[in-house]
Order: structure tokens, then C-alpha cells, then sequence
């Protein structure tokens, strides 16, 4: 069974990790087999996400299963940005991992930790212009959903990661599945990246 990831932090933005989580829960639910566990992993066993959401992670970054496929959230970053711990262990888990992957500001993480040096990515596009200072060895995209860049995929802001998971359940089991568990969240799943 495929071990999916979500890292989170002080801040995250909820959409980011709540709406790839459903996506991911509620795809291996309509399978006879679950394909995959999907999990929240953190510094702290709680955190809390911006809103004032407190947050309970199924696993520490000290002591989560080896993942397949790392997505790490996006937020108010600053913080995260300067833990060290967090970035170390976020490398280490896209190290191994078949997929890595970030919804909105995540990819300054994944940047930061060294997992993005020169792929084609993207972000939410307030923080397009950012992203690209910051990196700039990156090729920052605007104006889509989501970018693939071999195993490196990234989303714009918060409603994006949404579109950006349905396409890894795609990559990862089938269209079938994508479009059923879109379907199943009533959700209009821009299947296009350029669906802006």
C-alpha cells in the first residue's frame, strides 16, 4: 500500500492539506482494495492552521512511515521557512519518495529543502513574483493550475491542490478513479492545468 504524506505547519492554509486529503481519502474509499494511506505529518503532534484551526497530525517528522508521494502544504510560510528540522526532514522524505508534490507557498519549502533546484513549478499568484526572487533557478509558471515536471508537481493556491490531486490519483491509479472521485465530492475538477 502507497503511503501518502501531507506536511503541515503553524499557519497552513486549510484548504492546502484538507482538500488533497478528501481527495486522497475518498479515492482509496471507492476502491475495493485501498490503494493508498493518506496522513497528516508535523513538527508537533498538533498545530494550527491559520483561522486559529487546531490540527492533530497522524505522525511526527520524527516518526512517519516512508512515504511514496510527499505533498507538502502551503500557508503563511515565514516560520517554516526557518526551521531547520522541518526543511531536513522534508528532504529527507522527498529523497525517497516517488512523488513530490506542493500545493500553493509549500513549494518554497520544497525549494528551501532543496527538492525543486530548476523544474518548472508554480503558486499561488500572489507569491508568483516571490518565488521567482527567492529561486531563482525555478521556472515559475503563472496563470495555471498546476505544474508536472517528472516527479516533481506543483499547484497554485488553496482550490488548486484539489485539481492537483485528482490528477496524481490519475498518475497514480486511473482516470476512472479521478473522475469518480471527483464526481463523489461534487467537485468540478479542472482537468486542464491551464484551467484558470
Amino acid at each position: 500500500m502507497l503511503q501518502i504524506g501531507i506536511v503541515i505547519f503553524d499557519e497552513a492554509e486549510v484548504l492546502d492539506f484538507a482538500g488533497p486529503y478528501e481527495v486522497f481519502a475518498t479515492a482509496a474509499r471507492l476502491c475495493d482494495a485501498a490503494p493508498w494511506r493518506v496522513s497528516l505529518i508535523s513538527e508537533k503532534t498538533t498545530v494550527m492552521a491559520r483561522g486559529g484551526f487546531p490540527v492533530q497530525s497522524h505522525f511526527t517528522l520524527a516518526n512517519h512511515p516512508p512515504l511514496d508521494v510527499l505533498l507538502v502544504s502551503g500557508g503563511v510560510h515565514t516560520e517554516a521557512m526557518n526551521s531547520a528540522a522541518l526543511l531536513a526532514a522534508i528532504r529527507r522524505a522527498g529523497e525517497q519518495a516517488r512523488w513530490v508534490t506542493s500545493v500553493c507557498t509549500g513549494a518554497f519549502l520544497l525549494a528551501k529543502a532543496g527538492l525543486l533546484t530548476d523544474e518548472k513549478v508554480t503558486t499561488h499568484w500572489e507569491d508568483i513574483t516571490e518565488l521567482r526572487a527567492c529561486f531563482p533557478g525555478l521556472d515559475v509558471q503563472s496563470g495555471v493550475r498546476w505544474v508536472e515536471d517528472g516527479n516533481r508537481l506543483t499547484s497554485a493556491g488553496i482550490s488548486a491542490g484539489i485539481d492537483m490531486s485528482l490528477h496524481l490519483v490519475e498518475r497514480l491509479h486511473s482516470r476512472e478513479l479521478a473522475v469518480r472521485t471527483a464526481r463523489q465530492m461534487d467537485y468540478a475538477w479542472q482537468v486542464s492545468p491551464s484551467g484558470f
